[in-house]
C-alpha cells in the first residue's frame, strides 16, 4: 500500500511540473503547480508527517498560489509575446545544462546513496509527543537562522510585488483623451460636511 500512495503522490508532482512547464497561459501553469503541492502533501502524509502536509495545503496551494495569481492579473500578461523568441540570449542552452547537471546529480544520489526507510534521526519521533512539537523544536533551535532568512526572502516577494503592481498616475493618463483623467478620490464624510 505504501508504495502505491507514493507513486501516486509522485505521478501526480510530476504531471503537475510536467503542466507547470510546458503551458503557455500562467493561469493554467499556476494550476498545475496546485497540483504538484497536492502531491507533495500526499507524500508527506505517507511519511507520517501529517502538520506538513496540511501546511503545504494551506499555505503553498491555497495562499501563496493566490498571490502567484494575483501577481499575474495585475501585472497582466502579454498573450502576443511569442515563446520562441529568447528575450535572454542563450538562456534555453543553459537550462538544458542546468537540468542535465541535475539530473546527474539526482542520478548519482540514487545510486550512491543507501535507502534504509529508517525515519530522519534530526527529530526522531517520540512516543506521546506531537509530530508539530518535535517540529517545532528543531525549527527554532537548530535551523533558525534558515528560518529567519526565509522570512526576509518572504518580505523582499511581498515588497517586489507592490512595486511591480504599482502604476504612476500619469502612466495612466492618456493626454490625448482628458476624459481618462483619474477622479479624485473624495472622502464621503467631506462629502456630508459639503451638504
Amino acid at each position: 500500500m505504501e508504495t502505491a500512495v507514493f507513486v501516486a503522490g509522485a505521478l501526480v508532482c510530476l504531471l503537475g511540473a510536467f503542466g507547470l512547464v510546458t503551458s503557455e497561459n500562467p493561469v493554467h501553469a499556476a494550476l498545475s503547480l496546485v497540483g504538484t503541492l497536492i502531491g507533495i502533501a500526499v507524500l508527506f502524509i505517507a511519511q507520517d508527517a501529517e502538520f506538513l502536509a496540511a501546511v503545504q495545503i494551506i499555505v503553498y496551494a491555497g495562499a501563496i498560489v493566490v498571490v502567484f495569481l494575483f501577481v499575474i492579473m495585475l501585472i497582466g500578461v502579454e498573450t502576443s509575446e511569442d515563446l520562441r523568441v529568447e528575450p535572454l540570449a542563450g538562456q534555453r542552452a543553459a537550462a538544458v545544462v542546468a537540468s542535465l547537471v541535475l539530473a546527474v546529480g539526482l542520478v548519482g544520489v540514487f545510486l550512491l546513496g543507501e535507502i534504509t526507510g529508517e525515519p530522519g534521526a534530526i527529530a526522531p519521533h517520540v512516543e506521546g509527543e506531537p509530530n508539530t512539537e518535535a517540529l517545532g523544536r528543531v525549527l527554532f533551535t537548530d535551523y533558525l537562522l534558515a528560518f529567519e532568512i526565509t522570512s526576509v526572502l518572504l518580505v523582499i516577494g511581498v515588497v517586489g510585488a507592490v512595486t511591480l503592481a504599482r502604476h504612476r498616475h500619469a502612466a495612466m493618463v492618456d493626454d490625448d483623451n482628458p476624459g481618462d483623467d483619474i477622479p479624485a478620490v473624495v472622502d464621503q464624510n467631506e462629502e456630508e460636511v459639503a451638504q
